[in-house]
């Protein structure tokens, strides 16, 4: 498996350009970014890499925006601003600005090297990471992908300072849910923490990195990363990806993946407690709690349904995680 770089620094900006030189010998860098996160930070990116050719171009914020349309628009503006095969995309955002940016990297020209620069707490510590890259179709998300790693993850701590509340609280998700699939000490350490550090950062992409290693076309053990996915994806897409934000509604999903555990007798019901009360605190739920029936309709198109029934992940206690395989008669 292709390796990369990930580099993490807390106010670091400077040292990006010295990063990229170390694998790139051109001068043009293009710039995919949403309008968001061209009005906070891209005076500060235009800094860093000063002796570069710039050239940018914008999405609009949100999840719905990762769609075929955008992708096609992107690949198009790109190529009339003149990219070569040769040279370097930056995807300078969240997890839809990566997703996207990366799936027009692995397609245009049949491959053009990119860079992940993620801005968002959530995308640093999944998004980023594991060389997944996808767009939406109206049946469900992520349909459209590829894995396409990108030549380096470069992670700076400084873009935390701008996330509103509501969106730390979306990465918090993601990082709460590593440490159940994979490290118990995490996750205790995230039931007293109200701001994570670099710290967690790092033991948050660890998680992910291992099981990647492992796995990297999601054949087996990678799809421990979609705990909570299964109906948070059917979540987002019954709401049209307007009512709840991704970890809001992985957090939900990873309640109902629990519940399900519960009544199969593989969870514990004082796990399941817990991590209700902890989602509930961070206000990544709240009571009435969604009901697993109402998004049945939503999961058929899931990537984990395989023949012989879905591949459904299910937690032990935090840290021990497994994969089941189940029938969808069996979630009613």
């Amino acid at each position: 498996m292709p390796t990369y770089d990930i580099s993490i620094y807390q106010h670091g900006l400077d040292h990006l350009e010295k990063h990229i030189k170390s694998f790139y010998q051109g001068r043009n860098l293009f710039v995919v970014t949403d309008e968001t996160v061209y009005s906070y930070h891209i005076e500060a990116l235009k800094k860093a890499l000063s002796s570069f050719n710039l050239h940018i171009t914008t999405i609009k914020p949100g999840e719905k925006e990762k769609n075929f349309d955008n992708y096609i628009n992107v690949s198009r503006t790109l190529i009339t601003m003149g990219i070569k095969r040769s040279d370097l995309i930056i995807a300078f955002g969240g997890g839809v600005v990566g997703d996207l940016t990366g799936f027009v990297a692995a397609t245009l020209y049949r491959g053009i090297p990119f860079v992940q620069i993620p801005t968002t707490l959530l995308s640093m510590v999944d998004a980023s990471i594991g060389g997944k890259v996808a767009i939406d179709l109206p049946e469900g998300k992520n349909l459209l992908g590829s894995f396409y790693n990108p030549k380096l993850v470069f992670i700076d701590t400084c873009f935390l300072e701008t996330l509103s509340d509501r969106d730390y609280r979306n990465g918090l998700a993601e990082m709460i849910k590593a440490g159940l699939i994979g490290d118990s000490k995490l996750y205790h350490t995230l039931k007293t923490l109200d701001k994570v550090t670099v710290k967690e950062i790092e033991q948050s992409i660890l998680v992910k990195k291992e099981v990647v290693i492992k796995d990297p076309y999601e054949k087996k053990e990678r799809m421990l990363l979609n705990f909570g996915h299964t109906f948070g994806h059917a979540i987002e897409k019954k709401h049209q990806y307007e009512t709840y934000k991704h970890g809001e509604a992985i957090s939900y999903g990873m309640l109902i993946a629990l519940e399900i555990g519960v009544s199969k007798g593989y969870t514990n019901k004082a796990l399941y407690q817990e991590v209700e009360e902890l989602l509930i605190e961070r206000k990544l739920v709240e009571k009435p709690l969604l009901l697993m029936k109402d998004y049945l309709p939503f999961i058929t198109h899931d990537k984990k349904f395989l023949e012989n029934g879905l591949n459904f992940i299910m937690v032990k206690e935090p840290g021990e995680a497994e994969i089941i395989t189940v029938k969808e008669f069996d979630l009613l």
